[in-house]
């Protein structure tokens, strides 16, 4: 069982009458009524839903649509552009400046130089999430995965995650695979079921996880510890590195157990997706 050391009092806890049952976890409230204003468009080549036009995306974000990001033509000026960056950044969302070549690309509409992407899944407060498993008595087991880029790995990881029992996943704001058609291809739809959490700072998500009492394991061919001697029983963060680079600097200083895969052959490492499979299912084992 979890047990955090000092718990919030009962009325700054996550009001349960803002979820709805959605397999293990709870959905959070619905995200309110279409506005008749936006301009929602389905191409076809992307199966996107995009939300076109600086005061349409705005609408979208007063309104709590779940946005994965929002592209920006790079040199659009003016106070509404202003006031939706501000708007971005206060709601935690993720803005690309592009050309406006690729929004001409992305959408035949009147996109005024904003093109908002609506997320296909819904994504959770990671601190409300575990605070959600402290008092369902859980001993949670949290995956977080620091900006692994290909879809399609990230779509591999989630289904095995779901497989093996994982409570929930984290990812960054920023520099992370998107949720998009295809991871959730590549994922047999598990990434439509298993609880997402999106992060602006995963160093401040670890020190939310430390401070619910998970050890923090780091998924790292430098670690001293071999991933069999790791014990999984208790409440745990698995951090998995991206496919390049492995685990930032600053989240492997703050790791609790830097734990590493036996390599017996000449390649050096493994698809981030088969590791992380590893790992969960050693941590499956251990608790069955």
């Amino acid at each position: 069982m979890i047990k955090k050391k000092d718990y919030s009092p009962a009325e700054n806890r996550p009001n349960r009458s803002n979820y709805a049952t959605n397999n293990r976890f709870h959905q959070k409230k619905s995200e309110g009524g279409e506005n008749q204003s936006f301009h929602v468009k389905h191409p076809k080549e992307s199966k996107l839903q995009l939300v076109c036009g600086i005061r349409p995306v705005m609408e979208a974000i007063d309104a709590g649509k779940q946005i994965d990001r929002i592209l920006m033509q790079s040199n659009l000026e003016g106070a509404l552009a202003q006031e939706l960056k501000s708007k971005a950044r206060t709601a935690n969302l993720p803005v690309q400046f592009v050309p406006a070549e690729k929004l001409n690309r992305m959408t035949e509409s009147n996109h005024q130089g904003v093109v908002a992407v609506v997320s296909p899944i819904v994504f959770y407060d990671f601190m409300e999430l575990l605070q959600r498993l402290v008092d369902e008595e859980k001993t949670p087991f949290v995956l977080m995965l620091d900006h692994i880029t290909d879809v399609r790995n990230l779509g591999a990881i989630v289904r095995t995650a779901e497989c093996a029992g994982v409570d929930a996943v984290v990812v960054p704001d920023h520099g992370s695979a998107q949720v998009n058609e295809d991871a959730i291809k590549t994922s047999s739809g598990a990434l439509l079921r298993m609880p997402m959490c999106r992060e602006s700072n995963l160093k401040t998500a670890v020190n939310v996880a430390k401070q619910y009492g998970l050890q923090v394991c780091a998924a790292t061919e430098k670690g001293a510890t071999d991933y069999l001697e790791v014990d999984f029983t208790q409440p745990t963060l698995l951090v998995m590195g991206a496919e390049d680079s492995g685990i930032s600097p600053e989240l492997l200083r703050m790791a609790d157990v830097p734990a590493k895969l036996p390599i017996h052959g000449e390649v050096q490492s493994l698809n981030v997706s088969v590791a992380a499979a590893v790992f969960m299912y050693e941590m499956l084992r251990q608790r069955r």
